[in-house]
């Protein structure tokens, strides 16, 4: 059975809503869009793919060692991270940054995803190309793929390192699209987000400490990634990811000689606009109801509140789509999945949670005859049996 549920803001939330954004607007610095040294830029809402910002977002520019983030994540995707790779000369034939690769060395594919995040390993991106595609070529034609498949429709790459090529090119809308997807990835989070992290590698493996080129880490408190670029062609390069209140941002800035306040403007800018809201989770209308149970329903609840992402000055619509079980047979234990709940926001589902039940029912036990009336049929039975020997005689 499937219940959707309307819920139009009311009265008294719009009121409050509106008294904030005249009170935002009033300040006027605020909202006030960041004047950016970069020649192109974006800023995206990860969680609902907005753009909230753009500075010649659509122009295509070489985007120099940000192009790790999309090398980076197929090595992730590969799902082999302890994977142990040894090294050769034909692999090392690339030049610039490098974590230190030897031939003859042995690495792990996650070593080589820290090379790349932190380190910025140009020598990290031709051992990854080499090792999950079989040669740089082929693992370029899987990027490209990758990226047709994330919705990168002016983007084409031809090194895995993010080196100057021809036809080596992205834009900032597509590298924001990037960015969105990649911080999505748990995995890829957890790398991008740390300062500094120890990797074993070498010939034979010795411990050794790579440090994060993203200063963005340490001067803005809500950073939580990705990668830096710098070619003399592309210019300073930054894809960055923050975090606060439940939204997260993901800002890029191609050929901007002034990156890191372009980052903190463009960042604080985006969390005066955008807002995570807590949708109504009050499920205490509905039940579900129990076969053979002692009760004959149990009270229902949300595994987490339903959330979603909105600009602070609007209004939305939106709904509850409960898809929930018939019924459900005794006995059900307390936190039994039963259902789920979509938060449905302007048409477009923007939160998922599954439906439990609040409570537990056991299985109903059959009642034992009363003793009472056993005895009072005995009883009626007797007397008959006189009543029929009396007639009788």
């Amino acid at each position: 059975m499937a219940v959707c549920l309307v819920n139009l803001r009311p009265v008294a939330f719009v009121t409050a809503v509106f008294t904030v954004v005249c009170f935002v607007m009033s300040g006027a610095a605020v909202y006030a869009q960041p004047d950016v040294s970069a020649s192109c830029a974006a800023l995206m809402v990860a969680e609902t793919g907005e753009l909230i910002y753009g500075r010649n977002e659509h122009d295509r520019r070489p985007m120099a060692s940000t192009t790790k983030i999309m090398t980076s994540l197929l090595a992730i995707e590969a799902l082999t991270p302890q994977r142990e790779i040894k090294v050769s000369a034909d692999m090392l034939n690339v030049e610039g940054t490098s974590m230190g690769l030897l031939p003859g060395d042995t690495v792990t594919l996650e070593g080589l995803v820290y090379g790349m995040l932190l380190q910025s390993g140009n020598d990290a991106a031709n051992v990854t190309a080499a090792t999950l595609g079989g040669s740089v070529e082929n693992f370029v034609s899987m990027m490209n793929k990758r990226a047709a498949e994330i919705g990168m429709r002016d983007t084409h790459f031809e090194t895995p390192s993010g080196l100057d090529s021809k036809e080596h090119y992205s834009t900032a809308y597509d590298m924001a699209l990037l960015g969105c997807t990649a911080i999505k990835n748990p995995r890829f989070a957890a790398v991008c987000s740390q300062k500094s992290a120890a990797v074993c590698y070498g010939n034979p493996p010795y411990r050794r400490t790579l440090t994060n080129h993203n200063r963005l880490l340490r001067i803005y408190d809500d950073a939580i990634g990705i990668k830096t670029g710098f070619t003399k062609k592309s210019g300073r390069c930054l894809v960055s990811a923050a975090r606060r209140d439940g939204v997260t941002l993901v800002a890029v800035t191609l050929n901007a000689p002034d990156d890191w306040s372009d980052h903190s403007r463009l960042l604080e800018y985006g969390f005066s606009l955008v807002e995570c809201r807590e949708a109504d989770t009050d499920l205490s209308a509905l039940s579900l109801k129990i076969a053979g149970g002692e009760s004959e329903s149990v009270p229902l609840k949300l595994s987490r509140p339903l959330q979603y992402i909105s600009h602070k000055d609007k209004t939305v619509r939106t709904e509850r789509k409960i898809s929930l079980k018939r019924f459900e047979y005794a006995p059900v234990e307390e936190n039994t999945v039963v259902g789920s709940a979509e938060l449905i926001v302007d048409g477009k589902v923007a939160d998922r949670a599954e439906i439990l039940t609040a409570g537990s029912v056991q299985v109903r036990k059959s009642a034992p005859e009363s003793p009472k009336k056993e005895k009072s049929h005995i009883k009626r039975l007797i007397k008959r049996l006189r009543d029929l020997l009396g007639n009788w005689m």
